[in-house]
């Protein structure tokens, strides 16, 4: 792969959610769901059961430029009851991510999921350009997790970030939590920080032991009515200066599986 940057973020859990909106701060709106694991069956949005998450962010802005201020930051919490398991699963050196550039010489066995999708805006010095890039995603040593968005036109790309999880037990009215922090961008010297405009994202993998699957995320046992609350902050660099964060939390509660 050759080497340049662009924009990137991970990761996500439930249906259709609208931020609530500061001063010079976009719009942004979360979609995700359970959904099963390949080659698993009963996995999926069922209670309990295993399942891989399919995240969508949409973010719509015009703050920079007529865009979106640069993306420096994702949070996510997952909803309360949420189980992961990171134990077992193989994961991909840090090194192979931040330093080679080459997730294509990750160990086989672990990806966290299948390739997702980064579209953007990037700068030739004035002129900017929409950039469609693939995400992939890895479990990390530390267990966390790994992204790696590789853009292939207008220009190429590769941008390495890695969420960390907190509250494994869950907290804040949440489950688990995922921070993730997404470096600066830019293609030519001078030329104005790429911006985030969408992501979609799956995450979710199992593996057998003894013959008996083991999944990396569960569902919650029970759902509460109206849904399991869900909830995701994007923190942006307001004019493109890391020193002046602005953060925009989206909110929904993910349906609940069906009897």
């Amino acid at each position: 792969m050759r080497r340049a940057s662009t924009c990137l973020a991970v990761l996500g859990l439930a249906v259709l959610g609208l931020s609530s909106v500061a001063s010079a701060a976009p719009k942004v709106t979360l979609k995700a769901v359970a959904v099963p694991i390949k080659g698993y069956p009963h996995t999926g949005n069922i209670l309990g059961a295993g399942a891989a998450i399919q995240a969508e962010y949409k973010i719509v802005g015009t703050e920079y430029g007529g865009f979106p201020p640069p993306l420096i930051g994702v949070t996510f919490w997952l909803p309360k009851g949420t189980k992961l398991h990171t134990a077992g699963f193989k994961t991909c050196p840090t090194a192979t991510i931040f330093e080679e550039k080459a997730p294509e010489n990750c160990p086989a066995g672990s990806s966290a999921g299948p390739i997702g999708t980064v579209g953007g805006v990037v700068a030739f010095g004035t002129t900017r350009v929409h950039e469609n890039s693939e995400l992939f995603s890895f479990f990390a040593p530390d267990g966390g997790l790994e992204f790696f968005t590789f853009g292939h036109t207008p220009t190429t790309l590769e941008i390495p970030s890695s969420g960390k999880y907190q509250n494994l037990n869950g907290g804040e009215g949440f489950g688990p939590k995922l921070v993730a922090k997404v470096p600066l961008v830019t293609t030519v010297p001078n030329a104005p920080y790429a911006s985030v405009e969408s992501i979609s994202v799956k995450v979710g993998a199992a593996i057998k032991v003894k013959g008996k699957p083991v999944y990396y995320g569960r569902v919650p046992t029970s759902c509460p009515k109206g849904g399991f609350p869900v909830k995701s902050t994007m923190t942006f660099a307001e004019n493109g200066e890391e020193s002046k964060p602005v953060s925009v939390t989206a909110s929904y509660k993910a349906p609940c599986p069906k009897k």
